[in-house]
């Protein structure tokens, strides 16, 4: 249940943003951390990827 909601929010906060980088990393943070049981290793893998989606994904 905490992962639907740590997703909800990262993907409300995302769309809200546009999909930029700073998002894309805040979103990938929250479901690294969730899923890894909060580890620290899964929390900023999480927001690496997010981050280099949310920069990809917010490209013209």
């Amino acid at each position: 249940m905490k992962l639907i909601a740590a997703f909800a929010a990262a993907s409300a906060m995302a769309l809200t943003l546009q999909g930029c980088t700073a998002a894309g990393a805040v979103a990938g943070g929250a479901i690294g951390h969730e899923v890894s049981d909060g580890s620290a290793a899964g929390t900023i893998g999480g927001a690496a990827v997010g981050g280099i989606i949310g920069h990809e994904i917010g490209k013209d």
